[in-house]
């Protein structure tokens, strides 16, 4: 059962951890001294019945409705929402701190500056990094490209050089292609006339032997004379005809433009035969094309592998990451050196200024987020099944007099701590509206456990063992405080009620009082406090429900055999 403590007259109350064995065995002892100071106190009187309550003074009071509040009361130290220590991360000069201590700054303010000349220049030296790793990676996969050999023309593979699974070196010769769809002739003109003939004129060419005439036309016009037998001056002119199938590299003819023949006969040549050669080493590992088979100009023919050269290009790609990430470094550490505020907040500290130079890993100033204040309230192991997360929290200062603030539960962690034989649960607070707190102040909470209005209540004192009260049942004789012989004020009797909250100075009568009803009880004695005093040390107003075990001796009392039944109540 909690320690319930009085905290002000309008009957709210706090209830404090339950104390320690130590503390518990002196409250019980406490009240076992009670127990008998006031059989002492009442039986001065005499031993016979009534004779103790006869010397007793009761004090009447009207059964009323009131609101019993029930606390828990523990204290804590305020912190702020949040806090954030600046700690920079880079050694320079300072060049701007524009704040001072007690501004407010927002969450991306700039706080410091510093100089980051150095790391501009490292910066640098990084982009240049990447730059030449991702050249290397990239003339690597041109490489990739050479292992797929292609037709440098158009025409007839002649000649088809390698198979599968041989090796080929840079520079080998693949295959011959050669282009016999059009021939070519170089033929001799006079100069004078060749010199009037143009590009793409019409040629008349007559096949040697056969006489077969197909039409072309002019190529290429040489540039200079060149003499023949006879002195004869001519000019070398290409032609360019289709072949109509049976010309070959050996077949001669003449030729006529215009109106002009040429001088001599010449042959016949293919107008493209060229060799493929392999531009990267490897081993071949396939073959797209066979000898006599027709290709355009750029079709793979061959097609190479070579370990190395993956090899060679998966190191190059691991050099552009490790540049890149040695890059996103570099440029990280350039963004330390503009140090920006983590947090919406007020400065709280500064510790260097503009022109100071940082140090990295020190601290440059201190931000707390004074929007909201915390504190935790370390509630014993009894009491925590009471404490859940939206309970109203009733604050006090001792560095605030005179105000009360609200606050909110926001988390109740089930991890305690254990002292003494004692386990305390933390319980945080929340305080919004935080007037002249500031943190590192002590204050005082009490969480609202239950709220109960407009009820009937009674004093504690008024309740007797067996949950029994005075009450007026008819007219007192004698005057209101009279006593019979059997210590029962004249017109009284005890009914028994069903208790509710209580609130440590009244309690809650749910069934057996109405409202109006006259009760009458007896108050403790002020000798009997004074004496736990001096006995056990002052205990404050502190005060624990214990039911007493029958005493030897008295009577009158409800149940008899027991304590005097106006003996300062079950409470």
């Amino acid at each position: 059962m909690g320690i319930l403590k009085k905290k002000q007259t309008d009957g709210t109350v706090a209830v404090e951890p339950a104390p320690s064995k130590k503390r518990l065995r002196k409250i019980i002892a406490a009240v076992i001294v009670l127990a008998l100071l006031g059989g002492g106190l009442l039986a001065f009187g005499g031993s016979g019945k009534g004779q103790e309550r006869q010397a007793a003074e009761y004090t009447t009071e009207t059964v009323t409705r009131q609101d019993i509040t029930t606390e828990l009361s523990y204290s804590g130290t305020l912190e702020p929402a949040d806090s954030y220590i600046v700690t920079g991360l880079v050694a320079g000069e300072i060049l701007t701190a524009d704040f001072e201590e007690g501004d407010t700054v927002k969450k991306d303010d700039v706080l410091y500056t510093i100089d980051s000349s150095d790391a501009g220049n490292s910066l640098e030296r990084a982009e240049n990094a990447v730059a030449q790793a991702q050249r290397s990676y990239d003339q690597l996969l041109d490489s990739l490209d050479d292992l797929s050999i292609r037709a440098n023309t158009a025409g007839q593979v002649v000649d088809l050089a390698v198979e599968v699974g041989d090796e080929v070196t840079m520079g080998q010769t693949i295959a011959t292609l050669r282009d016999s769809a059009t021939m070519t002739i170089e033929l001799p003109f006079p100069a004078d006339e060749a010199a009037l003939f143009t590009i793409g004129q019409s040629a008349q060419v007559t096949v040697d032997g056969s006489f077969e005439t197909v039409y072309g036309t002019v190529t290429s016009i040489s540039a200079s004379d060149t003499v023949l037998s006879g002195n004869r001056i001519v000019r070398n002119v290409e032609i360019s005809v289709s072949n109509p199938g049976a010309i070959t590299n050996t077949t001669t003819a003449t030729a006529t433009v215009g109106t002009s023949a040429c001088a001599q006969s010449g042959t016949f040549a293919y107008a493209a035969e060229k060799t493929v050669t392999a531009k990267a080493s490897g081993e071949v590992a396939s073959l797209s094309v066979q000898e006599g088979d027709m290709v355009s100009k750029d079709q793979v023919l061959v097609v190479l592998s070579s370990d190395s050269l993956d090899d060679q290009i998966q190191n190059a790609a691991d050099q552009v990451e490790d540049a890149k990430l040695s890059l996103d470094s570099q440029q990280d550490s350039l963004d330390n050196y503009t140090i920006s505020s983590p947090i919406d907040g007020t400065i709280v500290d500064k510790t260097y200024k503009q022109g100071d130079n940082a140090e990295a890993g020190k601290q440059l100033c201190t931000i707390f987020d004074l929007s909201y204040l915390t504190f935790t309230m370390n509630i014993d192991e009894l009491d925590i099944s009471q404490v859940a997360v939206g309970q109203k929290v009733r604050i006090t200062a001792d560095a605030v007099e005179g105000q009360t603030f609200e606050g909110t539960v926001t988390k109740v962690s089930i991890n305690g701590t254990t002292s003494g034989g004692v386990t305390a649960y933390p319980v945080t607070v929340r305080i919004d509206n935080t007037g002249g707190l500031l943190p590192g102040m002590n204050v005082d909470g009490a969480i609202v456990v239950s709220e109960k209005q407009d009820v009937l209540a009674v004093p504690v004192e008024a309740v007797e063992r067996g949950n029994q009260i005075l009450v007026q049942t008819g007219e007192t004789t004698g005057g209101d405080k009279a006593v019979g012989e059997d210590g029962i004020p004249a017109g009284f009797a005890y009914v028994e009620v069903t208790l509710g909250e209580t609130n440590g100075e009244y309690i809650e009568i749910t069934e057996g009082l109405s409202d109006g009803d006259v009760i009458a009880y007896i108050q403790p004695t002020f000798e009997a406090s004074n004496l736990m005093d001096e006995m056990y040390g002052p205990m404050g107003t502190e005060t624990m429900v214990v039911e007493a075990e029958p005493m030897p001796a008295g009577g009158g009392g409800p149940g008899g055999g027991g304590m005097p039944a106006g003996g300062g109540g079950g409470f």
